[in-house]
């Protein structure tokens, strides 16, 4: 064997080591359990070309699949499996000429102490650093007792173990009976699962059962299998995550929208905007990104319910030009498909804007696109509360928005995050003069005073344009309000006044 370049065994899977805690225990044998379709067989293959990138044996002893299948199946990953050793254990096809059969085995004829003699024998021949071993569900159709399928597992791991090689055995989960006879005997258990949504792709996830001596990171974690392999994207924990950074004060492009806010937003903080359709909350957000960037900042807005075209046109109409923003890379714009991606993933890409690119103003736009990708509302609250939390303590400002139910009078958010971010602001339709206008207000901020009146906006051609505060009305917040004063001291702004 060559000589180990690392403590433990890469797995060759992105993110993967992470979750484990660098990686697997060399010499060890692990579980690598999920039905068919979960991708196991591109992990076991990912394993044996990082081992073989290390400059490491590697052997793939394979009773379920032939060769032909598995190389197929690399090289749509763009993989040829070069330096790996396929020994392959399974029956021939019925039509196979007389040679093609005497060149194989058939399994279903071998005793099962034939089948180990058969791996133990290709095992001295390649002498692996790493061994992957598929599948587990022939050797216990051979075995075809519990009690017989435990010792032959146990003289596999005592096996390979004397020979500090590091094994990863896979299991498709198809016997009648759940055989956790493994889970005892191997060092660590690996789970695969696929789930099937209403609507949309299946969602792939897997996590840690068992790891012994490390602390490995429990819980779940999505997991795409694409064109070059598993990419996994481990559970966000905020609390890993802490860097110091000057709190001082983010302003946006309008003074009035400053001044409502008590001079601006603290850098590390989140604002959710919350209000019906068509309020101008994307606009909203929009000028403290133009205003980081003209800082010299990067900013970044996942766009969930607009196409990206028609944003940009609005953009422009209110002199913001984010085409430029995106050319001169300092605007990151993804349209992100909520059917088609996991929390998992967009935490990662949000992970990714702040980490590698050093985004600093983070704009979800909106938490009812974000809501679609979530299988409970109770999940998609705990994920936002770690990437909130995350991003806060990157120094990232956050702005969501959230689209209420309804036009005027009483309305529901889909989803009540506003407990979760530092500032609130709210936005409103209501009627006055024979016209259908729109209020802001700041309903909570806590990283500092802000004023407590309400008044009429407006978006147009010179951006974000403040009135006076609404003292002479009764009941704005409720859509239809009354005049409580003289009509000249309401606050509206003048009908022919643009934004």
């Amino acid at each position: 064997m060559t000589t180990t370049r690392t403590e433990l065994a890469l797995t060759g899977v992105s993110g993967l080591n992470d979750i484990l805690a660098g990686g697997l225990t060399r010499g060890r044998a692990f579980l690598l359990e999920g039905s068919p379709g979960t991708g196991k067989t591109t992990i076991a293959t990912q394993f044996l070309m990082e081992g073989i990138a290390q400059g490491e044996t590697c052997l793939y002893v394979t009773l379920s699949e032939t060769e032909e299948e598995m190389r197929e199946g690399a090289a749509s990953h763009g993989w040829d499996l070069a330096g790996i050793d396929v020994f392959e254990l399974v029956p021939p096809e019925s039509l196979l000429d007389e040679e093609q059969q005497q060149s194989l085995l058939y399994s279903s004829d071998l005793e099962l102490g034939e089948t180990t003699r058969r791996i133990f024998a290709a095992f001295e021949r390649v002498k692996p650093d790493r061994v992957v071993l598929d599948s587990l569900s022939e050797i216990r159709l051979l075995a075809q007792s519990s009690l017989r399928y435990r010792r032959q597992i146990l003289a596999l791991k005592h096996y390979f173990s004397t020979q500090k090689a590091t094994v990863l055995m896979l299991d498709d989960l198809t016997a009648d009976t759940l055989d956790k006879t493994v889970h005892s005997v191997a060092h660590g258990v690996i789970r695969l699962e696929e789930l099937s949504p209403e609507y949309g792709p299946e969602r792939r996830r897997l996590r840690i059962i068992k790891y012994r001596g490390r602390r490995f990171r429990g819980g779940f974690h999505d997991f795409v299998i694409d064109t070059g392999g598993v990419r996994v994207f481990p559970r966000l924990v905020s609390a890993e995550h802490r860097t110091d950074y000057a709190r001082d004060i983010v302003r946006s492009e309008s003074a009035q929208l400053d001044a409502l806010l008590g001079g601006g937003i603290e850098r590390g903080s989140s604002v959710l905007v919350l209000g019906p359709a068509g309020t101008g909350k994307s606009l909203l957000t929009l000028t403290f990104a133009a205003a980081a960037v003209a800082r010299g900042e990067r900013a970044a807005m996942f766009v969930f319910d607009e196409e990206i075209g028609l944003l940009f046109n609005r953009a422009r109409g209110v002199d913001i030009d984010m085409q430029a923003m995106v050319d001169g890379g300092n605007l990151i714009v993804e349209q992100v498909d909520a059917a088609e991606l996991s929390p998992g993933e967009f935490s990662q890409r949000v992970r990714t804007c702040v980490e590698r690119h050093g985004v600093r103003t983070i704009i979800i736009d909106s938490l009812n696109g974000y809501q679609a990708a979530m299988p409970e509302e109770n999940a998609l609250i705990l994920h936002m509360h770690e990437l909130l939390q995350y991003l806060n303590r990157q120094g990232a400002t956050t702005f969501l928005t959230v689209a209420q139910h309804g036009l005027v009078g009483d309305m529901k958010a889909p989803v009540d995050v506003t407990y979760l971010a530092d500032t609130v602001v709210l936005l409103r339709y209501f009627e006055a003069s024979g016209r259908v206008r729109r209020a802001i207000s700041i309903i909570k901020k806590r990283t500092g005073a802000h004023e407590d009146t309400i008044r009429e906006y407006r978006i147009g051609g010179k951006g974000i344009r403040l009135g006076e505060p609404l003292a002479g009305f009764q009941g704005v917040l409720r859509g239809v309000p009354t005049l409580s004063g003289r009509a000249e001291r309401s606050g509206l702004l003048p009908d022919d006044e643009g934004a």
